[in-house]
């Protein structure tokens, strides 16, 4: 039919946009009424959705911030898919820190600052910390599949990833989660030598020059 993948598209776009609005009511309740005392109820009701609309799109109320979390993690995943060419993987990841966690965008900030309110949230909640790793896990595949295209192998999808390249996204995953985790633990402002741009290039410089990953 004509026009249907626009359509959808528009239609997915509609979904994303109200997942991401409830996840920042969500969030926002969380951080003025307390995770325990907020029902997933509270958050339909704030953000102008029925119960079941929220159900529709979210199986707890913990999980309803997985949109917010998940966009961090995936923003830093698809900075790599945009790094120069001519950069080796070391050299793409850590040029994508500086890109995807600076502190000199206005958005960027307000992005970094939901995730830190959330994280330390998390710290006493096993059910938002579940979500955390899957934002987490969901970027490491993304950064491997950005790997692989920069490798010149995403063309063979049988062909599974070799072990260096699963290394390279597992290990270049743990550290930006261990310098945003850092940061977040702490009341550094998002810029400066104490935030997550500069923790996160620490954690992968301490990683050297990659030896096991390809060049």
């Amino acid at each position: 039919m004509p026009g249907s993948s626009t359509t959808e598209t528009l239609t997915e776009r509609r979904k994303a946009a109200t997942r991401l609005d409830i996840a920042r009511t969500a969030a926002a309740l969380f951080a003025e009424d307390g995770l325990r005392a907020t029902r997933a109820e509270d958050i339909a009701r704030a953000a102008g959705v029925a119960p079941r609309t929220f159900y529709r799109y979210f199986a707890t109320k913990e999980e309803a911030v997985a949109p917010l979390l998940a966009a961090g993690a995936q923003q830093w995943a698809e900075a790599v898919r945009d790094a120069p060419a001519a950069l080796s993987v070391p050299e793409a990841l850590r040029h994508a820190v500086a890109r995807s966690l600076t502190a000199d965008d206005a958005a960027n900030v307000e992005s970094l600052e939901w995730v830190r309110s959330l994280l330390r949230m998390a710290a006493e909640s096993p059910a938002l910390q579940a979500v955390w790793g899957t934002a987490c896990h969901a970027s490491e595949a993304t950064l491997l599949a950005v790997l692989e295209e920069r490798m010149g192998g995403g063309g063979d999808t049988e062909a599974p990833p070799s072990l260096a390249l699963r290394m390279a996204a597992g290990v270049a995953c743990t550290a930006i989660r261990v310098g945003v985790e850092t940061w977040a633990a702490s009341d550094a402002p998002a810029g400066g030598e104490l935030g997550p741009a500069a923790l996160a290039a620490r954690c992968l410089v301490s990683l050297g020059d990659f030896p096991w990953a390809p060049a």
